[in-house]
């Protein structure tokens, strides 16, 4: 699944935004979903961030580029999460969004 979210910013300012949030990420994400969550999250590239959530027995393995006009996340949902396929492109979305707010 890809999903682009635009933005004005640029690189920089998104950069340092996503940076700022990345401590309280797993446990602001584990809330959402009701449940505990592993989250891991690496820079690979100085605009590309790996990521790896896994919770339920399912590991979700994405990544997101940020690029001068938009946050540009692809993810990998497993077979068995199609049924959440909807849900998990909610909240990322609605986290970008609020990242770039």
């Amino acid at each position: 699944m890809r999903l682009e979210i635009p933005h004005t910013l640029g690189k920089d300012e998104v950069r340092r935004r996503i940076a700022a949030r990345m401590d309280g990420a797993e446990a602001k994400a584990g809330a959402i979903i009701g449940g505990p969550l592993s989250l891991d999250l690496a820079w690979i590239a100085a605009d590309r961030l790996a990521v790896k959530a896994m919770a339920m027995g399912y590991t979700v393995p994405a990544t997101l580029d940020i690029t001068e006009t938009a946050l540009v996340f692809d993810v990998t949902i497993p077979g068995g999460l199609g049924f959440a396929r909807r849900m998990i492109e909610n909240m990322i979305r609605e986290r970008g969004e609020k990242l770039l707010a």
